[in-house]
């Protein structure tokens, strides 16, 4: 694409042949839940899908005519990766994170636009890149959405090399096409923003994510300022015409002190804990809250025959073992309070379990309430947890009220590193009934 093709196409350009078909339809279904979640009295709630992204910017009317069909921003936030790059043939988004101190192009994790396991558009970038923080303190979050943010409103869609972000062991760095529109020397000062994508960034802005433009590297910097790391900086890459953005952090913090910072409001659901945003948002066959976030959905139910957590010869459920298989089950009320915690043993039915299980629905009880704890509160209660009796994965995940991938990432593997906690079946660690415990167990 030419510089000419590059200013006719700026992100309010109404594409007349693309139209409601060429949307991710769970992508905006997601938009349209955080809006009404923001602005729940705002009368957009009620609009019907058209009309809604015609107010947001992502639907465009051309006028005198009957022609009408999606905004170029409405493309890139909305629709997926192969369509986008029918209009926009170098449009490419990738993440890539290298966390050792030996810098090499062996990348232990990588994602990108065009690998087919997701919609590649703009909205659901963001959410699979701040989903790889799930263990960073706040203020990590906090500066890395407001850089990413950064880089997806200011980014040229029609320059070469897409938008990389690169995580190392001690900083971020993002790269986009596009040079700044505002000097480098004083892009951290004057609060002003010349934006590239302002329809894009007036989505953002609608629910909540950004507030201004020019006020997000102004946050960046104080936070920056605040934990003593180095100042960011800006590289202008000419001959390229990309920016580059290198964010320096110099550790992940233990101490997660920063939740609820009074200059910063979070945009972004609990994106460690409760839900697995991406997950749950774009794979339409698979979302354990695809319909009206019913979790019991046929098509996709976690319950359903097929694919359910409880299948299988080992399943705490299967029906020859299951301590919900009769009629007169303890557990068998939907408001039982032990409904959801499966149980490992099922010969012992006396009031010594009982009690146990009630201990252990006691001692989670926090971490059901609050979504945000921090890790090191976290970390406490599944330490209390295992040393009332081995627990699996399936049975801590149910009473904590988190994602099975989330607490093994995030906190079981570092506690069996740190010796804290070990497995009921060390030299078995695919045992189908392998389980976590103190050592005192």
């Amino acid at each position: 694409m030419n510089k000419d093709a590059s200013i006719r196409l700026q992100d309010n350009i109404i594409l007349e042949h693309y139209g409601l078909n060429e949307l991710n339809l769970e992508s905006v279904k997601n938009y349209r839940e955080r809006f009404a979640k923001v602005k729940p009295n705002h009368p957009w709630n009620g609009l019907e899908t058209k009309d809604f992204l015609y107010k947001i910017g992502a639907w465009g009317k051309i006028r005198n005519t009957s022609k009408e069909g999606l905004t170029l921003a409405g493309l890139l936030m909305f629709s997926e990766e192969r369509m986008i790059t029918e209009v926009l043939p170098q449009y490419f988004l990738e993440y890539r994170e290298n966390m050792s101190e030996i810098v090499n192009d062996q990348w232990s994790k990588r994602f990108t636009s065009q690998d087919g396991t997701w919609s590649g558009n703009v909205y659901d970038f963001y959410f699979k890149v701040m989903n790889e923080l799930s263990y960073a303190s706040q203020a990590v979050k906090e500066v890395v959405h407001e850089a990413l943010i950064n880089a997806l409103v200011h980014a040229d869609y029609n320059g070469e090399g897409g938008i990389v972000v690169e995580r190392e062991s001690k900083q971020f760095r993002f790269s986009n096409p596009g040079l700044l529109r505002t000097s480098v020397e004083h892009i951290f000062t004057s609060g002003i923003s010349n934006l590239r994508n302002p329809n894009l960034f007036k989505m953002f802005i609608l629910i909540n994510f950004c507030k201004r433009a020019g006020s997000g590297l102004k946050t960046i910097e104080s936070t920056c300022q605040r934990y003593g790391w180095e100042k960011p900086t800006f590289i202008q890459h000419d001959p390229s015409e990309r920016t580059i953005f290198t964010l320096p952090i110099v550790s992940f913090p233990e101490r997660h002190n920063e939740w609820g910072s009074e200059n910063f409001v979070e945009p972004f659901f609990d994106l460690t804990e409760k839900e697995n945003v991406f997950n749950s948002v774009n794979k339409s066959g698979n979302s354990i809250n695809n319909k009206g976030n019913s979790v019991n959905k046929i098509e996709s139910s976690v319950n359903k025959e097929l694919e359910s957590v409880n299948k299988g010869l080992n399943s705490v459920n299967n029906d020859q073992n299951s301590v919900n298989k009769t009629q007169d089950s303890i557990n068998k009320d939907l408001n039982s309070v032990n409904n959801s915690v499966n149980k490992t043993d099922h010969t012992e039915h006396g009031s010594e379990k009982e009690e146990i299980e009630d201990e252990l629905w006691k001692l989670a009880e926090l971490a059901r309430k609050k979504k945000r704890l921090s890790p090191a509160m976290m970390e406490q209660i599944i330490l209390q947890l295992c040393a009332k009796r081995p627990l699996m994965l399936k049975e801590l995940a149910q009473l904590l009220e988190r994602t099975p991938d989330g607490l093994r990432n995030n906190y079981l593997a570092k506690l069996l590193s740190e010796g804290k906690i070990q497995l009921k079946y060390p030299d078995q660690p695919n045992h189908p009934k392998q389980a976590y415990m103190t050592k005192q167990n």
